[in-house]
């Protein structure tokens, strides 16, 4: 299993993409958001990836640094599945909320001959709080993040042997999702900025947290690989070094703080 950081930065960053992330299980894909735009395309093209050969994808929440890039995805594979030039069916997972807007502006904006493959080829599969779903060949369960800012699903995906993969989304781990981030081998976890430059940045009141935050947590909840993403992108140069050099204060763990199109080998 491959991890590729295909974007790293928060929603309003310009020196990197904004946050989403593709894991590549031996030529399976499981694409996790889109970031903000059509930047998508470029990522997936400059990481190796064409975008005709991932099938299965989870849009963590509506906000537009996360979901946009899907709806550039839904307009390419709905116009190739209209010139006949698409193999198979694509799954799109995410909580009724994104599903609804996914169609929603779908059928607005396709043609209506495209958007006709919404619901025939191209399934929105509406996911609640707790479901398991297997993808890929691995269990995934989906789980409601108990954000207050704008409902959103994180997941957990299962491995062999026990071993465990979450994701957080965009926000710090609620107290409702340690029952999956416990003793997990990989935990993906946002963290907008250094907490020495917490009084720059806000990210409190953003609904974020600091990398002290997120690896304070992953020490307690004893995460063994940490990712932090969705940061800022004030200083890309010096952000590998110091995220890092701050995050070993409170983690034990190994800690990656991935630039864009970064690959991790997870198992």
């Amino acid at each position: 299993m491959e991890l590729t950081m295909l974007g790293t930065g928060h929603a309003a960053v310009t020196e990197c993409y904004n946050t989403c992330f593709l894991l590549n299980d031996d030529g399976h894909y499981f694409l996790t958001d889109g970031g903000g735009g059509n930047g998508l395309l470029r990522q997936l093209s400059h990481g190796g990836f064409d975008w005709r050969d991932i099938h299965e994808i989870f849009v963590t929440h509506k906000h537009l640094d996360h979901i946009m890039g899907i709806l550039w995805m839904v307009r390419l594979i709905c116009q190739s599945l209209d010139h006949g030039s698409y193999r198979g069916e694509v799954n799109i997972y995410g909580h009724k909320g994104v599903i609804h807007a996914i169609r929603s502006i779908g059928e607005e904006l396709l043609l209506p001959r495209e958007s006709a493959f919404i619901g025939e080829r191209l399934h929105l599969i509406t996911v609640s709080d707790g479901e398991s779903r297997i993808i890929n060949g691995r269990k995934v369960t989906f789980f409601d993040i108990g954000s207050t800012k704008e409902k959103q699903f994180g997941f957990c995906m299962e491995f062999d042997g026990g071993r465990k993969l979450v994701c957080c989304g965009d926000e710090p781990c609620h107290p409702c999702e340690e029952k999956y981030v416990r003793d997990c081998d990989w935990l993906l976890h946002e963290a907008f900025c250094l907490y020495a430059e917490a009084d720059i940045f806000k990210p409190y009141e953003k609904h974020h947290s600091t990398v002290k935050d997120a690896c304070e947590l992953a020490e307690r909840l004893k995460a063994k690989n940490l990712v932090l993403y969705h940061t800022e992108d004030r200083n890309l140069a010096d952000r590998k070094k110091l995220y890092t050099e701050e995050g070993r204060r409170y983690y034990s763990g190994r800690l990656y703080v991935p630039e864009d199109l970064e690959k991790l080998e997870i198992c």
